[in-house]
Order: C-alpha cells, then sequence, then structure tokens
C-alpha cells in the first residue's frame, strides 16, 4: 500500500491512498459472499448464484459499495499509522480510483491533532492563599446540616403554600385553548422560590392550597426555542395535591448523636472544624493546579481545530444529560423550561470545551517536552486503586476497560495529572503576583 500525506493547511492535509488490486479483488470476494445468501437469480437456489452469472447479471460494479465498506476503514487506519498523524475529527473521503484487477485510490482529508508552541511553564507565580476555619465557618456548615437533615412534613388541608415549600402539582398548558406538546406533568414536585418553572409560575402557585385549582397566566420568554411559544401568553391548568414544608431540627447534643457518631454538638463541631481544614487546603491544591494549567496554556500558541472543540462539546453534552437525568429531568424538559434548545446550550459550552482542549494539548506537549511518562508499575498501582473503587478484581477491571477501549484513556489522563504536578513542583507560591 503507498500512502503520502499532504499538508494543506496548519492542522489540516490530504491522505492520498493507494490499496493494491489484490486486496481490493479480496474486498470484492467478500462483498459477494456478503450479498449472494439474498441474491435470487431465475434457474438457481436463492443463494446459490454463480460468481460469474451474478456479474453478468448484475455488473461487478453492484459490489463496489460493500466491497469499499470493507477496504476503506482498515486501509485508512493503516494509512493513518504509517503517515504518523492524530486525525481529531472524521475525514472528508474521496474514491479517486476503482475498478475490478486495478489498485483501490482514495483521498482523505483529515483535521490532525496541531502542534503546540509553549512558553514560559516553569517558575509560575501563583498567589498563595491562607488556610483558614473560622466559628462563623463552623456554624454556616451546621447550619447546612441543620437543612439536610430537616424533615418534609405534609401539610395539613387549608394550609397555603408558602416560597420555600414543595408543591407536588398535576398541570397542563395551553395556548388558545390547546394544549401544547410537553406542557404535561402529574405529581411533579415543584420547590417554590427555585425558579425552574417559566417566569411567574411559581409566584402564582404560592398561596394556593392542598386540593386547589387555579389557571395560572404567564407569558413564554421572547428567546424561547419554540418558535411557537415564544413570547406568547399561556394557560396553564394546575391542581395541588401536596403541600411539604421543611421542619428544622434542633441544634443541640440530640442532633449531633442523630447525624453522626459524637456524642456532644461540641465534639460535631470539632470534627467540622478539621473537616473543613482538609477541604480547605485540597480546594488550595486544586487552585494551584488550576493556576499553573491556565497560566501555562495561556503562554503557549495552538491553532485548535474545530473538529476537536466540537468533540469535547458533545463529550460535555452527554455528561450535562446524565446529570440532570439523575434529578429526574430530560434534556426535553430542560429545554421547556429553560427556553433554551440544544444550539444554545452548546453555544454556551464553547468557551469551556475550547479551554479543556487546549489545557489538555499544552499539557501533552509538556508532558513530551519534559519526557514525562507512566511506569507500568504506576499504572498497575491505579488499577488497583480502581479495582478497589468499584470493588472489583484487578483482572475483571482490565478486562472491562480492554473491552470498552479505556485502557488508553487511563495511561493518557494519568500522563495528564503527571504533567500538571510538574507545573506544580516548578512553581513558586508567593504573597505578590507580579
Amino acid at each position: 500500500m503507498n500512502v503520502s500525506w499532504e499538508k494543506i493547511e496548519k492542522n489540516r492535509g490530504v491522505l492520498t491512498v493507494e490499496v493494491e488490486s489484490e486486496r481490493f479483488l479480496q474486498a470484492l470476494d467478500k462483498a459477494f459472499k456478503k450479498v449472494a445468501p439474498k441474491v435470487v437469480v431465475p434457474g438457481f437456489r436463492k443463494g446459490k448464484v454463480p460468481r460469474a452469472i451474478f456479474e453478468k447479471r448484475f455488473g461487478v460494479e453492484s459490489l463496489y459499495q460493500d466491497a469499499i465498506d470493507i477496504l476503506l476503514p482498515e486501509a485508512y487506519m493503516e494509512a493513518v499509522k504509517e503517515a504518523d498523524i492524530t486525525p481529531v475529527d472524521q475525514p472528508e473521503i474521496n474514491i479517486e480510483q476503482i475498478g475490478k484487477g486495478e489498485p483501490f485510490k482514495f483521498t482523505a482529508t483529515v483535521d490532525v491533532k496541531p502542534e503546540v508552541e509553549l512558553g514560559e511553564y516553569k517558575g509560575i507565580e501563583v498567589q498563595d492563599q491562607e488556610v483558614k476555619v473560622t466559628a462563623e465557618d463552623v456554624e454556616e456548615e451546621l447550619k447546612r446540616m441543620q437543612e439536610r437533615h430537616a424533615e418534609l412534613v405534609v401539610l395539613e388541608e387549608g394550609e397555603a403554600a408558602q416560597e420555600g415549600d414543595t408543591a407536588v402539582i398535576d398541570f397542563e398548558g395551553f395556548k388558545d385553548g390547546e394544549a401544547f406538546e410537553g406542557g404535561k406533568g402529574e405529581n411533579y414536585s415543584l420547590v417554590l422560590g427555585s425558579n425552574t418553572f417559566i417566569p411567574g409560575f411559581e409566584d402564582q402557585v404560592i398561596g394556593m392550597k392542598k386540593g386547589e385549582e387555579k389557571e395560572i397566566h404567564v407569558t413564554f420568554p421572547e428567546d424561547y426555542h419554540s418558535e411557537e411559544l415564544a413570547g406568547q401568553p399561556v394557560v396553564f391548568k394546575v391542581k395541588v395535591n401536596d403541600i411539604k414544608r421543611k421542619v428544622l431540627p434542633e441544634l443541640d447534643d440530640e442532633f449531633a448523636k442523630d447525624v453522626s457518631e459524637f456524642e456532644t454538638l461540641e465534639e460535631l463541631k470539632k470534627d467540622i472544624e478539621e473537616t473543613l481544614r482538609k477541604r480547605r487546603e485540597e480546594e488550595k491544591q486544586r487552585y494551584v493546579e488550576n493556576t499553573v494549567v491556565e497560566k501555562a496554556a495561556e503562554a503557549a500558541q495552538v491553532d485548535i481545530p474545530q473538529g476537536m472543540i466540537r468533540t469535547e462539546i458533545d463529550n460535555m453534552l452527554r455528561d450535562f444529560e446524565l446529570r440532570i437525568r439523575q434529578q429526574g429531568l430530560t434534556l426535553d424538559l430542560y429545554y421547556q423550561f429553560t427556553g433554551q434548545n440544544e444550539d444554545a446550550l452548546r453555544e454556551q459550552m464553547r468557551p469551556d470545551a475550547e479551554k479543556r482542549v487546549r489545557n489538555f494539548l499544552v499539557l501533552e506537549a509538556i508532558a513530551k517536552a519534559e519526557n514525562l511518562t507512566v511506569s507500568d508499575e504506576e499504572f498497575e498501582e491505579e488499577l488497583k486503586k480502581l479495582a478497589e473503587l468499584y470493588q472489583r478484581p484487578v483482572d475483571e477491571l482490565r478486562d472491562i476497560f480492554t473491552a470498552n477501549g479505556y485502557l488508553e484513556e487511563l495511561r493518557t489522563d494519568l500522563l495528564t495529572r503527571k504533567s500538571v504536578q510538574f507545573l506544580v513542583d516548578n512553581s513558586k507560591l508567593v504573597n505578590e503576583v507580579a
């Protein structure tokens, strides 16, 4: 197989590939075996037509697409490896020559991983932060614990909903008297004051009582993703099934016993203080790490292909969808409640996606410049930690990672962490950053 690579732009080029005629003939053979069982020709049993009869009746060209589907992916991957390039997006394929008994030729126009020109990344100055915990910090954490352990009490009939209460409602939306898609829900738990519904909706639920039904008039935002509803007045028919209110426990020794392993409130406070101190030390470490990475990335020169940013946005969108599903929402419902659509959400994610890609590329370049590597011992140690975390045998976890292609991702993650630690080890904590 003959392969040539020619750059046409900074991070874009054309891969020209010529595959031997013998390999194309083999692909044609595989293509015929694939379609033969489905072929019906008078005088022959189904699937038993000879190859010569098939080509005479249908033409050898009828096998070309299946042969391409068989041969092209493996030929492309071989060519990428031979040219020593790292594609970051799907290639634009153009078939240049195809024919029985001829070499198979194609070109692949593809974006590749960009080269990074590193700036100064050693001796980065980071503003020092004092780690301290005050009595007020401890009290605030206690109040948060009190909130978390509050009891949701169902109100009696006749008691009105207040801000902060959870109203369990049925609702259905109507525009010009007609129900609109996505505007209906049953037994939905709505925290009043959370601003998760259309502006003005929650305010009108406040004051309602259990069993009460009401028509709520609101107007969708002008920038709402549905053109039919954007800026339009609608009516929601709402019924309150239940109202729940938080009842906070007393902050005393009994509270400490109920929420912790300690016997007294004072012991709990001391533990909170120590926990907060550890947390803030970790936050300081993350602050230092984020600062050195951002400054190293700002000092570097790199032209990021849009394909890499799109891929990162795809990953961020999948993670976001998983998070909101855990909260009982779907993306469609999220779009309904926020007035966004996928294009708007993707655009909102773009700056962070570009930053993530830039940071990754710079950290990768630093690892290369400093000859940082991940040893087999370090890799195995990380697998052991993950096996303990997931409570799986190491070999079983390795098989799972191998089957899903995660092993190389794990090695890349370890190398990235090494690059971050290198930057931290070579940074300077100062009271004033120049």
